[in-house]
Order: structure tokens, then sequence, then C-alpha cells
């Protein structure tokens, strides 16, 4: 993934100015920041949920995001992305199953690819055996592995995690970073945005930093130090 250059801007007020960063195919990125200093921007400008006022944003070996593109062209870029916020935003009124299966109804798959598909990434984040549950009958880190299946039924190349262990113990935060890891070791693209000094501390990876709404530092790897 490559960004060019991205500005973004709400009633003349700069949240993102001129950032660019390259993270290459198969790369395993943390994101660190300063309060308020445009991540979760940066997260949706790349996903298309705010529209920047500048950017290149490329998708490797596969194509430019520009300004004018068809809703179709949106729908297949964003299957190339997978994206797991902090909030889960779970459907409480589905199962397991079905929340994962509507992030591909949603997208026009057949029913033969979704009775396929669904039991495969649950059973690889460990939920299959509860697909049967509905989401107010799960614990804090089920409801994070539903989100993380739902972000991964696409089969995307890049996968972003928006704070992902703000809610869990460190032990859990650990074993869910375990599914990443092995998601990095197949060659997914993994960034993930994160406030936890012990998690980026042990894995030591590349590591992101921004300040005053750009890039700060760009090291790897290097430890959590803002």
């Amino acid at each position: 993934m490559k960004v060019d250059n991205l500005t973004l801007s709400f009633w003349n007020k700069i949240v993102l100015n001129k950032v660019s960063l390259e993270i290459k195919p198969g790369e395993f990125v943390f994101i660190i920041w300063y309060s308020w200093s445009g991540k979760t921007s940066l997260i949706r400008s790349i996903i298309w949920d705010f529209k920047p006022a500048s950017w290149d944003i490329v998708l490797d070996n596969w194509g430019v995001l520009y300004g004018n593109f068809s809703e179709k062209f949106l729908r297949q870029y964003r299957r190339k992305i997978g994206v797991i916020f902090q909030d889960y935003k779970l459907l409480e009124s589905k199962t397991v199953y079905e929340n994962v299966a509507f992030a591909m109804e949603v997208c026009n798959y057949k029913e033969k690819d979704i009775i396929k598909k669904v039991p495969e990434v649950l059973e690889q984040v460990g939920l299959l055996l509860k697909k049967d549950k509905f989401a107010t009958e799960l614990s804090g880190w089920e409801k994070q592995r539903v989100s993380i299946a739902r972000a991964l039924v696409h089969d995307p190349e890049v996968i972003i995690w928006d704070e992902p262990t703000g809610n869990l113990d460190p032990k859990t935060a650990l074993n869910i970073m375990e599914i990443f890891e092995e998601l990095g070791r197949l060659g997914k693209t993994v960034i993930i945005a994160t406030h936890d000094k012990n998690i980026v501390d042990t894995y030591k990876k590349r590591v992101i930093s921004f300040k005053d709404k750009k890039i700060f530092s760009d090291e790897n790897p290097w430890n959590y130090n803002l």
C-alpha cells in the first residue's frame, strides 16, 4: 500500500497534512500517535469513509483510488482491505455466523460461496463452535474475534486493526495477536494502530508514529516511544 501526499480537512481545519507512506506487501506495521494526531482519520480515508482534499492511495498491483469512481469500483476496492474497528460494530440481533455472512451478503456474494467461506474464517479465529451464539452472549474477546472473522471473509490483501487491545487483558491481547502473526506469515499486509506499549515492544515490528497531523518518525524495528 502506498499513500502519497494525503491531506484531509473538515470545515477548513486540517486533520492530516501531506501524509506520505509506503507499506510493502506482507509487511507488519504498528501505527502509534499522540492524541488527536489523525490516526483514525487516516484509516477512514484509506477505506474512503472520509474524502481527502488531495491524495493518491494505491493498493499493491491493483489500482489507484481517485475521485471519479463508481460504487462498484468502491466495493471492489474495499474488499481488498479488511478493517477491524475498536467498537466491533456487530449486529446484536444476529448470530456469530450471520454477522460474518452479512459482510458477504452486502457485497453480493453467492450463497454457495458464503456457506463455504464463513465456517472457514470462524475456524481460523477459533469460534466455529460458537457460530450459533448471538452477539449479546459473547465475551469481549469473542466479539473481537467475530470482528476479525468479518474482516477476513473477503480474503483481503491488507488488514487494518484500530486499537485492538484497549478492552482486553494482556494475556488475551497476546493470544489475539497470534492470529495476526499467522496472517503476516501467510503474506498479508498487517497494519495495527495502537496505544498498547506492551504489544509494540513485544513484537518489535516497524513503527510509524504521528504527531501534529503528520508522520513524526518511521523506524524498523522500534519500541514504543512517544
